[in-house]
């Protein structure tokens, strides 16, 4: 297996688009955003549901090609509208699922489409962090690839006060990336809102890595760019990967522990390093 073979590459930018946006659907497929998720919940009122669902089809279709997971993001499973949307939304590469309260709603929306796109959870309600572990034990069974912290309902359902950081979000965070690093699967960070704030993005998309987040959802195009930089690997960690890819080639292909610049090295360093040269050149490719 080469360096970019089998590693999937998780999303660096991930941006919501309303579904009802005629023109934010046409801009986004130039962004450059890892994912698009088109959005029947939140951006999308109580009036216009039946309108955002109608305009799945010929948002994918506009965006196919540019390069992008393409997604949807669905309504709650305790609401009227999810079963519609599901439907509208099976030919996506990936379903986004909000506000689950534990692994039985992920369930729930694989058994009404058992063989449709993978599905990602969002992590926004104060059950489902209770329930993380069953969430990332279902994940095989439920087809589930992405974690997606919904800082902003969390904050208010936690009754958070802010002041200007994220001090009472960080054991939350933390939580969901050790239940998607468990599940082996894609874990993003929560959007940032205060869209004309650039610094304070990088403060906070800085933040997420450090925490060990994938990528970051967003919710403005000026985001994205940011987002992929902030989430790319450095000059540093590529030097790295290549070095533990070289050094397990050869020879050393089928150890399972080698020695490298006085270090151990195991093969879980080589998927690791594997992933990250599978950014740089999805980066490069971008």
């Amino acid at each position: 297996m080469t360096a970019t073979e089998a590693i999937p590459v998780p999303p660096r930018s991930a941006l919501f688009v309303p579904a009802t946006r005629a023109r934010a659907i046409e801009k986004a497929a130039g962004l450059g955003a890892d994912m698009l998720i088109l959005d029947l919940e939140d951006a999308t009122g109580p009036d216009d549901k039946a309108e955002a669902r109608a305009s799945v089809t010929a948002a994918l279709d506009m965006w196919a090609g540019c390069g992008a997971t393409l997604s949807v993001r669905i309504n709650a499973p305790d609401t009227d509208h999810w079963h519609e949307d599901l439907a509208a939304a099976q030919s996506a590469d990936a379903i986004v699922v909000p506000k689950i309260m534990d692994a039985g709603d992920l369930m729930t929306v694989r058994t009404a489409l058992p063989d449709g796109p993978p599905l990602w959870a969002m992590i926004e309600t104060p059950a489902a962090l209770l329930a993380l572990r069953d969430i990332a034990e279902a994940a095989s069974g439920t087809g589930m690839t992405g974690l997606i912290a919904g800082t902003n309902d969390l904050t208010k359902s936690l009754m958070i006060t802010s002041g200007g950081d994220r001090f009472g979000l960080i054991p939350h965070l933390a939580n969901i990336v050790a239940a998607g690093r468990a599940a082996g699967i894609a874990i993003l960070d929560g959007v940032f809102n205060a869209y004309t704030d650039a610094d304070g993005f990088d403060r906070e998309a800085s933040e997420g890595r450090a925490l060990g987040f994938d990528g970051k959802s967003l919710i403005h195009p000026s985001q994205v760019g940011p987002a992929n930089a902030a989430f790319a690997p450095g000059e540093a960690e590529i030097d790295w990967a290549k070095r533990v890819v070289a050094a397990f080639d050869g020879v050393n292909a089928d150890k399972g522990v080698i020695a490298m610049d006085g270090e151990m090295i195991e093969r879980l360093h080589l998927a690791r390093a594997r992933a990250i040269l599978s950014r740089q050149i999805s980066g490069e490719s971008s």
